[in-house]
């Protein structure tokens, strides 16, 4: 373990800054504002109660590229929005929960100015996109403070993969936070052609939404991992979805909540996996019994029949209520995500076959060099401790070395009595013992199993982070840095004015 990060680490540190953690925004509320109109159910709508006639499909605005460019302002505050079938203060992405979905193609530049009009620092992470991590890049140790902004550049090679991917805060100790609070929303990498039929995108969240605003949590629902009352897509509570009889619809599925798995079931309908996170399938696998940790995505294929098809996340716990976890809030149960309603005025969906990436097979690979993450809690310091390899987060500390060209072999060693989804910033992770090539990157680790990937550092260089994907866990210190040597150094440095914030 490096004790030193290396001149572009603290180079790049030094720009961008960590900054304060402030007091989180759960429950922020605007002043005057009323009350949530329409209580919101102890839990979600179950299954045996659809029969079609909920809320109506929406999704959030599609902002698409143009000549290889997207260029947009992004503003993260608070804000009075419709959701769950009423009225509540959330944070919110341009006015919006989710936010705008942004559809570019391989080769893109994206360019996002992000303000900050919230009252604690915030930044930016392009979810599973594999793209540099430095200076103004999807780099997670920028801190942009309450009345700043910050001009994002982010750079897709042409070669990127197809797939769909998702942005959302990552500044630490306030992520769970803002994520529940309402700020999420989905990037979609592809060629495809949108005029005439997109897919349909689905953000999946959970949220307690309280006399106007965003409950608060006890420090046991953070130990435990948090999970909302009301479980939303696209900000609706259990809505319909009108699909032509006969059909096959396709379904971009983000599960953008904080804690909370989906454990999909889809009713007994066809329903086939072309991808998972920004991965693709040789061909489609079977996915009626897919589970989805945090943070995960799926490229899906439901078939419609002539009555409605409800797809259901399963209850499903993440552990031990021990250590000091009792009462900790609310329990996982069944809930309703959507029901595809047969309806003969629905559009047709225009068949797209998978894309034609197909990622080298790393189980050939010659190993470069292999090493174990141990996962382990303890009590110490006022309170639960969240570790890896005995270690809590320090940005200032570089835990792993990699060179880029490499291929590693990583085991991912859980020794807690709770699930972790472990998350890699801008490499993706094959899982070992599956069957074809599955890229990932988030893997679920059960508690008390190891879990073996192989990780092929070989696309870009730079200094990013490594963490537990239920969202708390990577704010209590879950969560570590690796740093990824280029493969010829050039002694060049990242220029000073590339990551400034602005006032």
């Amino acid at each position: 373990m490096a004790e030193r990060p290396s001149r572009r680490t603290a180079l790049t540190l030094g720009l961008v800054g960590v900054g304060t953690v402030g007091a989180g925004l759960a429950g922020l509320k605007i002043a005057g504002a009323p009350p949530f109109s329409e209580p919101v159910a102890s839990t979600s709508p179950s299954a045996a109660d659809a029969t079609g006639g909920g809320a109506t499909w929406a999704e959030p605005p599609v902002l698409a590229s143009e000549d290889g460019f997207l260029e947009l302002d992004l503003t993260a505050a608070p804000t009075q929005v419709e959701v769950a079938g009423g009225t509540a203060t959330m944070l919110a992405y341009n006015g919006s929960v989710p936010g705008p979905t942004l559809h570019l193609s391989p080769g893109d530049t994206l360019r996002i100015r992000l303000t900050n009009a919230l009252d604690e620092p915030t930044n930016l992470h392009t979810h599973g996109l594999q793209v540099s991590p430095l200076a103004d890049g999807d780099n997670p140790f920028i801190s942009i403070e309450p009345g700043q902004s910050f001009d994002y550049v982010i750079v897709i090679d042409p070669d990127h993969p197809h797939g769909v991917f998702w942005y959302h805060p990552h500044h630490h100790g306030t992520v769970a936070d803002q994520v529940f609070g309402g700020l999420y929303g989905a990037i979609v990498i592809d060629r495809d052609d949108w005029s005439q039929r997109a897919p349909r995108v689905a953000v999946v969240s959970d949220v307690t939404l309280v006399d106007g605003g965003v409950a608060t949590v006890s420090a046991a629902e953070r130990r435990q991992g948090r999970l909302g009352e009301a479980v939303l897509v696209n900000g609706l509570l259990a809505p319909d979805l009108a699909t032509a009889p006969g059909a096959t619809e396709r379904l971009l599925l983000i599960n953008a909540c904080a804690s909370r798995y989906l454990d999909l079931d889809p009713g007994g309908a066809t329903v086939r996996v072309r991808g998972i996170d920004g991965g693709t399938f040789d061909s489609p696998r079977d996915g009626s019994g897919l589970l989805l940790a945090p943070g995960n995505r799926a490229d899906l294929e439901i078939d419609m029949v002539d009555a409605p098809v409800t797809l259901t996340a399963r209850a499903h716990g993440i552990g031990s209520r021990g250590m000091g976890m009792m009462s900790a809030g609310v329990e996982p149960d069944d809930a309703l995500l959507l029901t595809l309603v047969p309806d003969a005025r629905a559009d047709t969906p225009v068949p797209v076959p998978p894309a034609s990436f197909r990622p080298r097979d790393l189980r050939e690979a010659d190993v470069d060099a292999r090493r174990t993450l141990s996962f382990t809690m303890a009590m110490g310091g006022g309170g639960m401790r969240f570790l890896i390899d005995g270690e809590e987060f320090d940005a200032t500390r570089i835990d792993q070395q990699a060179d880029v060209g490499t291929v590693e072999e990583w085991t991912l060693r859980n020794r807690t009595m709770m699930d972790h989804p472990f998350h890699l910033h801008v490499w993706p992770m094959q899982l070992m013992e599956a069957d074809g090539i599955d890229l990932r990157d988030v893997v679920d680790v059960p508690a008390g199993e190891d879990v073996v990937v192989r990780i092929g550092f070989d696309r870009v260089p730079g200094t990013t982070v490594y963490h537990c994907h239920v969202l708390d866990h990577e704010d209590l210190g879950m969560m570590g840095v690796i740093d990824v040597a280029p493969a010829v150094q050039t002694g060049a440095e990242v220029p000073e004015d590339s990551a400034d914030v602005e006032g």
